[in-house]
């Protein structure tokens, strides 16, 4: 959830058996649920802890935060009153006054702080979020710079101005946890007692989830049905069926068999739109052959022998972009004319010169892999990109398929994947910024391929310390400009969400990154 997200906001797939959920939850209007396309969260639903969009997209409803984005990607106060800045790096937060956790109980600052300080001390996997906060440092008890002033009040502190940061609030990695949490993390990671429009009520592993309205949530995200019931599919051809059948009530993931066919299919309710979605495969630092001088040509070789243009129309038929950076086209300050760039085209005769270049230094030998979870309609892509890798370098390039999403992201999670693996973030927060310091950034929680450039970290503060968003931009994209010459990861196509919905909901509408609004959905 860049992924985002991003969404580490690494990108989510879908996955199931059936459309049909479990619809027997307490707490629902009527248990007339919406039926939505989900994937097994890959941890238990702590906030600080969950950085895919399968966990994400259930976190994000059942918890509230500081702010919230709207569908275009405005922050809007949601639990705050108001987010003042004292100095230059010092905000004093407001909390409303009539905010409370599911249970009833009032949402206090220390929640927040408490909340904050525990993913850092634990290490979590958005423990980088909160670098620029005072005395930030991984496993550390507490940050200096969070402080309760009473309940309904706090401030933080940062190390330096950081030109978005008030813009961060709305991710998941700042959302509070109620004080119960800590009593056991994993059991409350299960049961979440939550503070957002929903609350959970079943989880049915590698099955299904639900949420429903939770009845304390005073804010402007309030669910206008009756609950959500996310289904995990193993194929998306089997969710796409079922909403053809009436069985599924929103997809956000059109399969690949179905990109020429969906939008007559499904006509008004088929949904094609740009998304804050790029995607990429990362090779680690560590693997043979891709470090140094070696590593930087044989990079530059297999983004040159991948041909972009016609994989994306062949395999995606207009529903994705040749990438020319590392963001996306729908974020504010995206260039698609940044120095280095042209090594995103494909060219054979360049791609040969350069492999051969560094076969001089050490000979490449076995197979280049892919690897990508198979139960997210990746394997035609894939395949495409190893067969154009192949065929252009004459090398064993193949796509290597682990059963579902959660066991890909566990093996790069523990860094006991082998190869390449498919990676992508759908955005946290509209900014450039998200899309380059999570997944490069030294140490960041999503930097999975484990890359390091001080002069790129350099650039990322310089940004980070600018006046406003808009100082900020060349900046971020001087630092892409490194990356366009390390290539920590190959970068792909920007993705359009494809979509759509059954007859048996309305007012259906995809955010800016991706998603359903799902609080707006109503059914029928």
């Amino acid at each position: 959830m860049a992924a985002a997200s991003a969404l580490a906001l690494g990108l989510a797939a879908c996955g199931s058996e059936s459309g049909s959920g479990s619809n027997n939850a307490q707490g629902g209007g009527g248990d007339n649920y919406v039926l939505a396309n989900g994937s097994e969260p890959q941890n238990p639903l702590i906030p600080g802890n969950t950085n895919e969009t399968g966990g994400g997209r259930i976190v994000e409803n059942i918890f509230s935060g500081l702010v919230y984005y709207d569908g275009e990607g405005n922050a809007h106060n949601e639990l705050a009153e108001s987010i003042d800045l004292e100095g230059d790096k010092t905000y004093r937060v407001t909390l409303k006054d009539d905010i409370k956790w599911s249970d009833g109980s009032p949402v206090t600052a220390e929640d927040f702080v408490k909340a904050w300080n525990y993913t850092v001390e634990n290490a979590l996997l958005s423990a980088y979020f909160f670098e620029p906060i005072l005395g930030y440092e991984e496993g550390k008890a507490e940050m200096e710079g969070l402080e309760v002033v009473d309940d309904k009040t706090f401030t933080i502190e940062l190390n330096q101005p950081e030109a978005d940061f008030v813009s961060r609030l709305g991710y998941s990695a700042y959302y509070p946890m109620h004080p119960s949490a800590y009593d056991d993390i994993d059991a409350y990671g299960e049961n979440p007692i939550s503070n957002g429009p929903y609350k959970l009520a079943e989880w049915n592993h590698n099955q299904d989830a639900t949420i429903v309205p939770n009845e304390e949530y005073t804010g402007d995200r309030a669910a206008q049905n009756d609950g959500v019931n996310f289904v995990f599919y193993a194929q998306q051809d089997a969710a796409y069926a079922d909403l053809l059948a009436g069985n599924l009530d929103v997809l956000d993931a059109v399969p690949d068999s179905a990109f020429s066919t969906f939008q007559d299919e499904l006509g008004e309710r088929a949904v094609n739109q740009p998304a804050a979605v790029f995607q990429s495969f990362t090779i680690p630092e560590d693997l043979e052959h891709f470090s140094g001088e070696e590593g930087e040509l044989r990079r530059a070789a297999l983004s040159r022998a991948i041909n972009r243009e016609e994989i994306t129309d062949t395999i995606f038929q207009g529903t994705r972009t040749p990438a020319t950076d590392f963001t996306s086209p729908v974020i504010p300050g995206h260039s698609d004319s940044l120095d280095g760039s042209e090594v995103l085209t494909y060219d054979p005769e360049e791609a040969k010169r350069l492999w051969a270049e560094a076969d001089a230094i050490s000979p490449f030998a076995g197979q280049f892999t892919i690897s990508y979870n198979a139960d997210g309609g990746h394997q035609a892509w894939v395949d495409a990109v190893a067969n154009s890798i192949r065929n252009t370098l004459g090398i064993d390039a193949v796509g290597n398929a682990y059963p579902d999403f959660k066991s890909l992201r566990d093996d790069v999670t523990n860094r006991t994947i082998s190869g390449a693996f498919r990676t992508g973030w759908q955005a946290d927060y509209p900014s450039l910024g998200n899309f380059l310091g999570p997944l490069y950034g030294t140490g960041a929680g999503s930097n999975d391929g484990d890359y390091s450039n001080p002069e790129f970290d350099k650039l990322l503060d310089e940004a980070a310390n600018s006046a406003d968003i808009e100082a900020a931009t060349p900046i971020y994209n001087q630092a892409q400009e490194i990356l366009l010459a390390d290539l920590p990861a190959v970068p792909l196509w920007y993705s359009n969400v494809t979509g759509g919905s059954s007859e048996n909901v309305d007012n259906v509408t995809f955010s800016w990154k991706s998603q359903p609004v799902y609080h707006e959905i109503t059914k029928q």
